[in-house]
């Protein structure tokens, strides 16, 4: 089924809590992002997120840290599309070091997974 990806650097603004944590919500941002791209690449247009069927956050994202995106359609019904979610750490900044160094990890952190639904009315659907 159809994919995509973004990657994003978490901003000084993105941070919400002491320690420069960010809010899990900004994760259910980019999964919102990801599913808009699918439904343009699917249905010719954006549709509508839906609902969410299951949230897992899985590990903390700070401020500094790039987070990778992704999402698949799991399922196309008449005008609903299931699909899941995954974001992952894939740079962390090393501030111990320097100011401005940072680490592109071996292996990424899973930090949310989601599955959610979205919905494309027919009238809009192009493709």
């Amino acid at each position: 089924m159809d994919k995509a990806m973004i990657r994003v650097r978490m901003s000084s603004g993105d941070a919400h809590y002491g320690g420069n944590l960010v809010d899990g919500a900004k994760m259910l941002q980019l999964f919102g992002d990801v599913a808009t791209e699918l439904l343009i690449r699917h249905d010719g247009d954006e549709g509508l997120f839906v609902a969410y069927n299951k949230v897992e956050f899985l590990a903390p994202v700070h401020a500094g840290d790039y987070i990778e995106a992704v999402g698949e359609i799991t399922h196309v019904g008449n005008t609903s599309r299931k699909m899941v979610f995954e974001a992952r750490k894939v740079i962390t900044p090393r501030p111990d070091i320097n100011e401005s160094a940072c680490d592109v990890l071996e292996e990424p952190i899973v930090v949310c997974r989601a599955e959610g639904t979205c919905v494309v009315p027919k009238d809009k659907m192009r493709k």
